[in-house]
């Protein structure tokens, strides 16, 4: 019987607003169990580009290409693509030019809000176009400090849409690696990416240290601090 993998498909560099390099991202997740990493910078693929190339030469870690792309309705995760997909679009156009390219589409958090807005607009998840749009998995797990609820969510819906669930931690700092991933039978972008299609996946959870989630409070008060404007 093939192994099970594990996948963090949600993560952020110095390319947007992690704190994190690629390089200083890719050695930390050589030795947490992870099989495959999804680097998924906000509106870029630059840091998932460096990523790749330094975990090809260092490791046997697999990673992905990915974005965070900003719809103007939402944060949307696009997974195995080779180019940019360009912010400000809707939601379904968004859909549509990463399936264009090849790629798979997620809803990540679909149902948290936030007030404030930062220089590209206003931040949060697609909300209930989760449920109306062609995505190709609902991310139930993220491992953001305080999104139980946001997360529980996202699984009651899913479980109504029979999509493939994920697991990403979303990780802004290298405490939160790994923290929510998700689980597939196999241990490739290859097999992950079946699993994603057959709706095969698991998307699980692991706690926080007390010093994780000082240093996520403290990068948190510093994004705060830059991201407003």
């Amino acid at each position: 019987m093939t192994a099970r993998g594990r996948a963090d498909l949600h993560m952020h560099t110095t390319f947007s607003d992690g704190w994190p390099d690629p390089k200083e991202l890719v050695d930390h997740v050589r030795a947490s169990g992870l099989d495959v990493i999804a680097v998924t910078d906000h509106d870029t693929i630059e840091g998932a580009l460096r990523a790749c190339d330094h975990a090809a030469r260092q490791s046997k870690l697999h990673v992905i290409i990915g974005e965070e792309v900003s719809s103007r309705d939402g944060h949307i995760v696009a997974l195995f693509i080779e180019r940019r997909i360009r912010p400000g679009m809707s939601a379904a156009a968004t859909v549509h030019a990463i399936h264009d390219q090849g790629g798979l589409a997620v809803a990540v958090h679909p149902f948290w809000r936030r007030q404030r807005r930062t220089r590209t607009g206003p931040v949060h998840g697609v909300g209930w176009l989760a449920a109306e749009l062609d995505f190709d998995a609902v991310e139930v797990e993220n491992a953001t400090p305080g999104f139980y609820v946001f997360n529980q969510l996202a699984r009651r819906l899913n479980m109504g849409l029979g999509s493939a669930e994920l697991g990403g931690s979303d990780a802004h700092i290298l405490d939160a690696l790994g923290r929510a991933y998700t689980e597939f039978q196999g241990k490739t972008p290859k097999a992950l990416r079946t699993a994603i299609e057959g709706a095969t996946t698991i998307a699980r959870r692991r706690r926080y240290r007390a010093m994780g989630l000082m240093r996520y409070a403290a990068w948190g008060l510093n994004h705060q601090r830059y991201a407003v404007g």
